[in-house]
């Protein structure tokens, strides 16, 4: 199996998250394609192949999206009740991948439909093995929705 074509798309602001989450990909051995957009306004562009993200061959629809809570223009929050809005998108797996531990996030979270909720490590050991167990939850172990029917206008 080409781990290429589970594309896992990463929606992180902090540039050094970004690189670390990158070469935890790397270190874990994931050849997932790992496309990233820092903020709640791209991740809807990209998924709806809006703009610059039109491209499904540079930018691919993803098999899993890692989602950051706290982000700028969008919150993640946001982007998740707009994705469970779309009817062609709905089913992609949606792990919150954060760094806060409230439960009215947590709570929220879940209500609007995140297939998981995991905050992120402080070092980078921790980091690492989280993405060992995301790689073969997701990519390996689970069954997976089939591929979305249509991108969705933007909103």
């Amino acid at each position: 199996m080409d781990m290429r074509e589970f594309p896992v798309l990463l929606v992180e602001d902090n540039e050094d998250d970004i690189l670390f989450v990158q070469r935890a990909f790397r270190r874990a051995k994931l050849s997932n394609a790992l496309p990233v957009v820092e903020d709640g306004d791209a991740a809807v562009a990209y998924l709806s192949g809006q703009g610059e993200y039109a491209d499904r061959d540079r930018h691919p629809m993803p098999t899993l999206i890692l989602l950051d809570i706290k982000l700028p223009r969008r919150s993640g929050l946001e982007v998740l009740e707009w994705l469970r809005a779309q009817a062609g998108l709905r089913r992609i797996p949606v792990v919150m991948l954060t760094s806060s531990r409230e439960s009215a996030d947590v709570d929220r979270a879940f209500d609007l439909g995140a297939s998981g909720y995991l905050v992120k490590p402080v070092d980078f050991n921790g980091l690492l093995e989280m993405v060992k167990t995301i790689g073969m939850y997701w990519m390996v172990m689970s069954e997976l929705p089939s591929a979305p029917l249509e991108a969705p206008p933007p909103s």
